[in-house]
Formats: structure tokens, C-alpha cells, sequence
């Protein structure tokens, strides 16, 4: 699990790279585009221009460069020609990229066109959820405490938390150890050392925490309909704290994450 200094700056490269891609995504107008035409723009960014792979293609059978999630789709959407995203939505975009035999993972939940308030308030707040996670990244410190302050922001806000799925160590496999859920008590779990690598990517609901899914099968969705937003960044554990690895360019913490 513990990263020696050059991996460290292979996964930076791997993640600058992604970030990259982001950056690239946040420009572009996705209302009126179907998810797969996403997913085939994301791959040709990935593959001509940064010459690096996909790493979510292939992996564990799913056939595409992306997850494209929307509305009530917690996660693992499959992209289509016929999902043409429209106003008002969401749609989490999650990927993952290798270059030189390292990964990094990240998602962002966009908002598509007029967007309602409450829609947007879930958005923002799974936003600093995550961002609450990372800022109890320390050495010394353990994963209960991650995922406590994720959930704690979480339900002060009126949201749930799934729990079938977390953030996962990160490296040269797209799943290593440990796995980081987004709940849990301070305190306990793992204790965190310098050179750790993983991802922390919450999903908070609008309603109850139950997912419908079936074993071994894409997409997952909220049980009772209601939306679901994530975002997702990979974390390096640092002497003083946290590194974020696919920070997007400009991108900072919230003002009221410490």
C-alpha cells in the first residue's frame, strides 16, 4: 500500500493527466449530447492526444471509457447513443487513466442546463462531503475518521450516505487496498501512513441510502427513485497531510473545509 517517491510521481503524472481531461469537460456544452459521444470524445483525448489508456475499459467486462451516471443512477452507468442528456439533469462522469502502469480515478457530477435548487443543493453538498473526507487525510490519523466526517456533513445536510460502495487504494491495479467507506466512527479503522494512495468518492442521496442492483450487473440505482450525485478524487497521503493527485486546474477547497 505504501508508495515510494517515484511511484508517487507516476501516479502525479497519471493524475495531472486526468485532471486534464476535466478540465477539457468542464468547457464543453453537454446538453444536447448523448452520453456514448462523451465517452468516445473522452477516449480520443485520452488515447491521441494524452498517449495514455482508459484503464475503466476492459476492467471487470465493462466495455466503455467511462462511468455516465444520471439522476438516480448512483453509479456504474453504462454510456448510450440514446441518452442524450437534457436540462435539468445530472450526470456523474467517472474515469480512470493509467500512464506508465500507474492509474488515477476521479469523477464530477455536472449539472445540465437549468438545473433546480434542490438538485443543485445535493451537488454541492456531495461536493464538500468529499472534500471533508480528504481534509481528514493525515498520517496518524485512521480511515474511521474519513468516513465519519463525510457522513456526519452528510446527514447535517438532510442526505444519505451509500454504503455498498467506497473509495479504494490505488496504484498499479484500478482496486488495491484499503477500502475507504464514507461512514464510520473517529478513531478506528487504519491507521494512516505516509505514502498511502486512494480514493475518496462519496455518493449521497437525496432520499434513503438503499441502492437496487443486481449482483454481477450495470447501472446501480436508488431504490426509491431519487436522485444521487459523487465526486470522486485520489489522495496521497503527504508527511503534513493530504495531496490531492487529480486536482483540477484552479480548483480549491471549499472556504469552510479545514
Amino acid at each position: 500500500m505504501i508508495k515510494t517517491a517515484d511511484e508517487l510521481a507516476r501516479m502525479a503524472e497519471a493524475g495531472a493527466l486526468l485532471a486534464s481531461v476535466f478540465d477539457r469537460l468542464d468547457r464543453l456544452t453537454l446538453e444536447g449530447t448523448s452520453t456514448m459521444a462523451i465517452n468516445d470524445a473522452v477516449e480520443r483525448m485520452i488515447v491521441d492526444e494524452l498517449h495514455a489508456r482508459p484503464a475503466s475499459k476492459g476492467q471487470y467486462g465493462f466495455p466503455y471509457v467511462l462511468n455516465a451516471s444520471i439522476d438516480d443512477v448512483v453509479c456504474h452507468g453504462m454510456p448510450s447513443h440514446h441518452d442524450v442528456l437534457r436540462s435539468g439533469q445530472i450526470v456523474n462522469l467517472d474515469i480512470t487513466l493509467e500512464k506508465n502502469g500507474y492509474l488515477a480515478d476521479s469523477s464530477t457530477t455536472y449539472l445540465i442546463g437549468e438545473v433546480a435548487y434542490p438538485v443543485r443543493r445535493l451537488v454541492a453538498a456531495t461536493y464538500h462531503a468529499m472534500w471533508k473526507g480528504i481534509a481528514a487525510v493525515r498520517p496518524g490519523a485512521r480511515l474511521g475518521d474519513i468516513g465519519h466526517a463525510i457522513a456526519q456533513y452528510a446527514r447535517q445536510q438532510g442526505y444519505s450516505v451509500v454504503r455498498e460502495y467506497g473509495g479504494h487504494g490505488i496504484g498499479r491495479e484500478m482496486h488495491e487496498a484499503p477500502h475507504v467507506h464514507h461512514y464510520g466512527r473517529p478513531g478506528t479503522g487504519l491507521v494512516l501512513e505516509e505514502g498511502m494512495v486512494f480514493t475518496i468518492e462519496p455518493m449521497l442521496n437525496q432520499g434513503r441510502a438503499a441502492i437496487c442492483s443486481q449482483p454481477d450487473q450495470w447501472p446501480v440505482h436508488t431504490r426509491d427513485g431519487k436522485l444521487s450525485a459523487q465526486f470522486e478524487h485520489t489522495v496521497a497521503v503527504t508527511r503534513t497531510g493530504a495531496r490531492v493527485l487529480t486536482l483540477r486546474k484552479g480548483e480549491t477547497p471549499p472556504r469552510d473545509v479545514h
